[in-house]
């Protein structure tokens, strides 16, 4: 079985489910950059796929970058004056600010406030927040708690770990028939985020799980990471195999009911551009196409000067773009398995594409063939569409010299990649094609 018939096989909407599945598994672990967490995250997922799970020491230097001290939690809290948990670490792990140094000690409400961080603009939310490379700590609460808080001593603990170790990263390869390689990259450091971004861990997840069950010309590489530091790891670590990578995405973001995004990789004309913004406008529905700016997800890292990859980042509403963003109202409601199927579908459409762009020579180049005596007319699809698929047969016989892929016929055609490349393969059945040489 091939992509094309996977593509035709698979339900979206029974991936989604399964995704959705996945996602509420991973909710409430408490994940960071390093740690226990990210640990039970690889566990989660190596149940669908055989993730290789790699760990890099505390300390190895990784560019201009390294590799920090791992944390691990097992609970905080802060206690008023009659000992009541007002804040508790194990009702929502968002309280805590993510990397906080151990603390156990009583303090005013006035230098407590210095370590409290609330979204006044939405006041029963909590935020997220982190302190990865400075040593500090913090607690996040809702608004309305802060405003409740009376003016008196309080117990504050956070009964957490700040020590040598190893960062943790979980690695999926799947061999095809060239060692050309699609990159699929995802972060999956942030707590408990449905969106962001354990919608994209779970994409990214089940794609390669229906992709390891078929012939694949490409090979794909699966990363699940921690953002910036794990890109910036996998890339110091690697760096003698990335000109392995032919076309990459990065997924984040793909749950929310927002219309779908593409940003471009800094090249802006990779192949991978023009898949996805193939998918997108034939998808006929409302979508953003944006340019590569610095400043995002990994898509940054792997777009990096000197190695300037063909990665693009994939998503729904993007970062900063959606109030629930980095709050507890990204939350298990807040994930949507329609947007999870739509967004399933479209990353399958443009792998689709990459498996099956290929350039043709034409064998009959010296005007037209004719088409009718072969049986070819009427050959796909019904008699509605007739005209239509003699004239996709057409566009791929012109331009099948060697120059153009389908993917440029189709775009240049109008036509969606499927229909061409459905009608390059009749072509072929009738020896009127011969695939290019490598």
């Amino acid at each position: 079985m091939n992509i094309t018939d996977l593509k035709q096989k698979v339900n979206p909407n029974e991936v989604s489910h399964q995704m959705y599945q996945l996602i509420s598994q991973l909710y409430p672990i408490c994940r960071s950059i390093t740690g226990n967490g990210f640990r039970e995250t690889l566990h989660w997922i190596s149940k669908h796929i055989e993730l290789t799970k790699h760990e890099v020491p505390t300390g190895t230097q990784v560019f201009d970058w390294t590799v920090p001290r791992e944390w691990n939690i097992k609970d905080a809290y802060i206690k008023n004056s009659k000992g009541e948990k007002i804040i508790d670490f194990k009702k929502s792990n968002l309280h805590v600010v993510n990397y906080s140094v151990p603390i156990h000690q009583k303090i005013l409400l006035d230098e407590l406030n210095k370590h409290l961080f609330t979204l006044p603009e939405h006041p029963d939310w909590i935020p997220y927040r982190t302190s990865y490379y400075k040593e500090s700590w913090g607690f996040c609460l809702s608004h309305n708690q802060l405003l409740e808080l009376e003016d008196e001593e309080y117990e504050v603990c956070i009964d957490s770990s700040l020590e040598n170790g190893y960062l943790t990263y979980g690695e999926y390869y799947l061999k095809g028939d060239k060692p050309d390689e699609v990159l699929i990259s995802c972060h999956a450091c942030h707590p408990s985020l449905g969106n962001d971004n354990l919608s994209g861990i779970a994409l990214s997840t089940f794609l390669a799980k229906y992709l390891s069950q078929i012939n694949l010309s490409y090979s794909y590489r699966f990363l699940f990471i921690p953002g910036t530091i794990g890109s910036i790891t996998w890339l110091s670590l690697n760096e003698s195999q990335v000109q392995n990578i032919k076309h990459g995405l990065v997924l984040t973001c793909v749950g929310d009911s927002g219309k779908s995004t593409y940003k471009k990789s800094r090249r802006g004309d990779a192949e991978i551009d023009k898949a996805v913004t193939h998918v997108l406008k034939h998808s006929r529905q409302e979508h953003d196409i944006i340019d590569f700016f610095p400043y995002g997800y990994d898509e940054r890292q792997f777009c990096s000067p000197a190695f300037n990859l063909p990665v693009g980042c994939f998503m729904r509403t993007p970062h900063s773009c959606y109030p629930e963003y980095h709050t507890s109202a990204d939350n298990l409601d807040f994930v949507k398995p329609q947007s999870l199927a739509d967004s399933f579908s479209k990353c399958l459409s443009t792998l689709h594409i990459l498996e099956n762009n290929k350039k043709y020579l034409n064998q009959n180049p010296k005007c037209e063939p004719q088409l009718g005596k072969r049986g070819l007319y009427g050959a796909i699809g019904g008699q509605t569409d007739t005209k239509i698929t003699e004239l996709a047969m057409l566009w791929v016989l012109n331009l099948s010299d060697g120059d153009h892929g389908l993917l440029d016929i189709a775009d240049r055609a109008g036509m969606s990649f499927d229909f061409i490349n459905k009608a390059a393969n009749a072509l072929l059945k009738h020896d009127l094609l011969i695939e290019k040489p490598e």
